[in-house]
């Protein structure tokens, strides 16, 4: 087994100290929201999948009902996906809202502290998703100012929003949806728990913010209140960088949750939700084919991305700086879809690997030499659940497809897109191997 060097072992200890140090330093300052990226997007597909499934059933209470005709026809539009729209790529834009406090309205003056832009495309059945990170220091139009970005929705409401992103990012916005941040704890309630893996201990104690997490390593179900304390968990050394993991993992366990038989049972309880907790400029049409179009996409064919940038401190003010030149390269590769060129250089391999994983990792580390990959492993005591994470740009999901076709144990990999190199042992692309 070919170990990573010391040197290269203490560079990658030091990097994680660093990110654990920064993290900390601005958490003093930063308050702690329950609505975050992938959850949201789990929040969001509950929404358009319970509203595709409700109008099934409406369609089987019609005058129709009984007629065998009508039902298979029914059942024939709720599986197929005809675009309310032209075949081209769309992006939409996913807000999670925090709240004024009791009382107040629920969606005016409310800061998005959860952004996500999503670029679907049709033609390929595939969808990428691009999360804004909150404190973004960026200028917002019409005079507004140097501000962090959450605060374009409480200055200025969704419209504001739009015009930052065109403006900043260059990225043209379709459609929205905004979520507040209640809806995914009471919808996690609604529908009966989420089974998910808790790779480690977690303990921690808000009073102030009414926050507690006591959860246990291994397999559960957590209930509403119990995902917030999950998903909000930050005291693990990684920060945000957990956090964003522990994200993406629990809305893989959601989507399962939601095509199990069980869960059309809760259609009602989970559409009073909706109708409280969402807002949208999509009609119900809309909405049941974005859901039927989100059923069609392989799971495989799904990248998500974080905008790249580091945190900085000014005064009681923390941002996060983004970087331009990463920053232009993810949006090329998740909105634009620019493909890079192939120079035909071979990619280095990484495999980073819980102890208990050590057989496996050995195992995959054979099969990627018998390809012709050269391999670097190094052994983490704590890592998050399993994935593929792309370091280079040129590492593309068609290139991880054909992986996976190489190497069957790679299909329940989820792919994430990092050009920040967080996860990589000097590798192109790195096979991280948890417990969970």
């Amino acid at each position: 087994m070919k170990i990573a060097d010391n040197n290269q072992q203490e560079e990658y200890k030091a990097f994680l100290k660093n990110i654990r140090e920064e993290r900390e330093e601005t958490s003093n300052f930063a308050k702690l929201l329950f609505t975050i990226v992938l959850a949201l997007l789990c929040a969001v597909i509950v929404c358009v999948i319970i509203v595709e499934n409700n109008f099934f059933l409406n369609s089987l209470n019609s005058e129709n009902a009984n007629d065998s005709e009508g039902f298979k026809f029914s059942q024939k539009q709720r599986k197929n996906f005809e675009a309310p729209f032209s075949p081209r790529r769309q992006n939409i834009l996913l807000l999670g809202v925090d709240s004024n406090g009791t009382g107040s309205d629920i969606w005016e003056g409310t800061r998005s502290d959860t952004i996500m832009v999503v670029n679907i495309d049709p033609r390929t059945r595939s969808i990428n998703a691009i999360s804004i990170p909150r404190d973004s220091k960026v200028y917002l139009p019409d005079n507004k100012g140097i501000q962090k970005i959450n605060s374009a929705h409480a200055i200025g409401g969704i419209n504001l929003v739009k015009k930052t992103l065109k403006e900043t990012f260059g990225i043209k916005i379709d459609k929205y949806i905004i979520v507040h941040d209640e809806a995914v704890e009471k919808i996690v309630d609604v529908l009966g728990g989420i089974p998910i893996y808790v790779e480690k201990p977690m303990r921690y104690h808000d009073y102030a913010g009414k926050l507690h997490i006591d959860l246990n390593k291994g397999n559960t179900v957590l209930n509403g209140k119990q995902a917030v304390g999950y998903l909000r968990y930050r005291k693990d050394g990684l920060g945000d960088i957990g956090r964003t993991q522990r994200q993406q993992w629990f809305m893989r366990s959601l989507f399962e949750k939601l095509h199990s038989p069980q869960s059309i049972t809760k259609i009602p309880e989970v559409l009073n939700v909706c109708n409280t907790y969402i807002k949208t400029d999509m009609s119900f049409y809309e909405l049941s084919q974005y859901a039927a179009f989100a059923r069609s996409v392989d799971e495989n064919k799904i990248e998500i991305a974080t905008l790249p940038g580091a945190p900085n401190q000014r005064g009681y003010i923390s941002y996060w700086i983004l970087d331009p030149q990463k920053t232009q390269e993810v949006i090329n590769r998740m909105i634009y879809r620019d493909k890079p060129a192939l120079d035909g250089t071979k990619f280095k391999a990484g495999i980073m690997y819980s102890p208990l994983k050590e057989a496996q990792a050995q195992a995959l580390k054979e099969k990627l030499n018998e390809l012709g990959y050269e391999v670097n492993m190094l052994k983490i005591t704590h890592l998050s659940h399993t994935k593929f994470v792309a370091n280079k740009n040129a590492v593309s999901v068609d290139f991880f497809n054909w992986l996976q076709k190489k190497i069957p144990e790679l299909d329940n990999m989820q792919f994430i897109y990092d050009p920040t190199e967080t996860f990589s042992v000097g590798s192109d692309f790195t096979l991280v191997l948890a417990e969970g």
